[in-house]
């Protein structure tokens, strides 16, 4: 039976709401701890960067791509706030902005890289991946960079509540990536390519610039997200972001963004954001290993790409 499509992505969001508040009673059945403060406190610390990461992973998703450095990116750009602060004393915001820099450098790169020469983005940033972290243990000479309270304001919650100024910063980028992506030229471009790329380019559509400010987008976006990663751990670790990539695309795909292009919300991608920040954090409270987390993750990503092949079919 053919669902009209206002009401299939109204039917998703439900879903998405249905299946967080499902696994915070499953959680707090098991661990009584889990609707503690201090566990509120953990996930909302944890959401910021991954809802910028994830924004920009939205972006680049519909465009048919994917980009699997934003995890050694993230450590990257933090070793280059932990020595801009810590060791060339600079201010916050000045350190914010290099690394907002060295993160949209970098992502633009992959992108033109990819776009100009043809080649599948997946690959091109699977290099930039290891040329990211190798980078960063370069910048930091392998060593954590321990900035302090200079950063850790940012992360620091507001006035009692259990949120953060970057929980609140975050929010708002989600809210201007989702109506840069519904409301904009350059969004509808973004759409038009992922979807049927031979199509748009027939059509005039510009293919290769929307995709490359899409990566360069969320090159930018990642930076921002080391700041406050940087600001939740008050210092700059190179080995930050390890395995970031993928609870980044793990809560894109979640959300309902296609990995074939052409399809995706920002907004759904936050509440994938949110099933994916809980289910870390009832992982943690239940005791589950790192090996574990990781199969369980896995198995999210397989379950959300088999939900998104039955939609398409």
């Amino acid at each position: 039976m053919y669902t009209p499509l206002p009401m299939r992505r109204w039917t998703d969001f439900f879903v998405l709401i249905a299946v967080l508040t499902a696994m915070i009673l499953f959680f707090g059945v098991l661990r009584e701890s889990f609707f503690s403060a201090a566990t509120l406190g953990s996930v909302a610390n944890r959401i910021p960067a991954l809802a910028l990461v994830a924004t920009g992973m939205t972006l680049v998703m519909v465009t048919g791509g994917i980009d699997l450095s934003v995890g050694s990116l993230l450590g990257l750009c933090g070793a280059a706030v932990g020595v801009m602060m810590a060791d060339w004393h600079w201010g916050l915001m000045l350190a914010l902005v290099g690394s907002v820099f060295v993160g949209g450098l970098i992502g633009s790169t992959t992108g033109a890289v990819s776009v100009k020469l043809g080649l599948p983005s997946f690959i091109v940033s699977l290099g930039m991946l290891e040329i990211s972290r190798g980078l960063a243990f370069l910048t930091t000479d392998s060593q954590t960079k321990y900035i302090g309270a200079d950063i850790e304001s940012l992360g620091a919650p507001i006035g009692g509540l259990v949120i953060s100024s970057a929980f609140v910063i975050s929010v708002l980028f989600v809210v201007a990536g989702q109506v840069l992506l519904s409301h904009t030229a350059i969004g509808r471009h973004w759409i038009a390519v992922g979807a049927n790329h031979e199509a748009a380019l027939i059509s005039g559509v510009p293919v290769d610039r929307p995709r490359i400010l899409a990566h360069a987008l969320l090159g930018a976006l990642t930076g921002l997200a080391a700041v406050f990663n940087c600001s939740r751990l008050g210092s700059a670790d190179p080995n930050a972001g390890v395995g970031f990539e993928l609870s980044a695309i793990a809560a894109v795909v979640v959300g309902g963004t296609s990995l074939m292009g052409g399809r995706g919300s920002v907004v759904k991608s936050f509440m994938g954001v949110l099933i994916i920040a809980t289910l870390e954090a009832g992982l943690v409270q239940i005791g589950a290993s790192e090996p574990v987390k990781r199969v369980v993750t896995g198995t999210v990503i397989v379950i959300a790409v088999l939900a998104d092949t039955w939609r398409r079919k």
